[in-house]
């Protein structure tokens, strides 16, 4: 029997810094509520507009999984690892932070906003060695179907994690039906709505609203509008 969690958009923590329009799906900074603090492994989806020419100075990190995905505009990112590049979108982006890094984002653009989700995942190994992966994909690959952009498999499709987790990205015309079968036993899948609407399991999303799902082996996805999907399939237990 499915259990279920739903986060609807407009219940999620709010931050508006002028250069930064954030919203946390799960606590964060000045964001706290105890019943949102994680799924599983899952610690942290946020949805951050960041204005143009402004970003994040210089700050540190340490074991944990850091994913980020552009959804409109470009991310200038540097760290102390010595990597100096551009994310925009199409690209994803992850750093394992294992034993600590340190980098800074900007938006490199003076004309136009960055949009991009950026998503904390607790890692299977603490200390590792800190390691930065980023690739460009493209997205009509993912046009009426789901594709992998991150695994545990180094050789796999995506990018990869220090965590038994597989996320996917969809494109789905009104209309369109597609199933998603669980990679591991025990593993729960959280569902974050990008753009448009869509039944999962016969429960309607809205636009950046969030379903966490567990205790299930296959989950059903009924597109009611053209809609553009991410799914974080994740371990439950940290």
């Amino acid at each position: 029997m499915k259990n279920t969690i739903l986060h609807k958009a407009n219940t999620r923590g709010h931050a508006d810094h002028g250069w930064l329009n954030a919203h946390h799906t799960f606590s964060f900074a000045s964001y706290y509520d105890p019943n949102r603090v994680q799924f599983g492994v899952l610690r942290v989806l946020n949805d951050d507009i960041v204005a143009p020419g402004m970003g994040f100075g210089t700050h540190p990190h340490d074991n944990m999984e850091i994913i980020t995905i552009p959804l409109e505009g470009d991310l200038a990112h540097k760290d102390s690892m010595g990597n100096t590049e551009v994310i925009k979108f199409g690209d994803v982006q992850v750093m394992s932070a294992g034993t600590g890094i340190q980098h800074s984002e900007f938006n490199p653009n003076h004309d136009k906003r960055t949009n991009l989700l950026q998503i904390w995942v607790f890692p299977k190994h603490r200390n590792v060695a800190p390691r930065y992966q980023q690739i460009s994909l493209d997205t009509n690959d993912r046009h009426n179907k789901l594709e992998q952009i991150l695994s545990p498999n180094a050789d796999d499709a995506g990018v990869w994690i220090h965590q038994d987790a597989w996320f996917h990205m969809g494109n789905l015309d009104k209309g369109v039906t597609i199933d998603y079968n669980r990679k591991k036993e025990g593993n729960g899948l959280y569902v974050f709505v990008i753009k448009g609407s869509v039944k999962v399991d016969g429960q309607e999303l809205e636009q950046r609203d969030g379903l966490g799902i567990t205790d299930f082996d296959k989950v059903s996805f009924e597109a009611t509008s053209d809609a553009e999907l991410l799914l974080m399939e994740v371990p439950m237990i940290q």
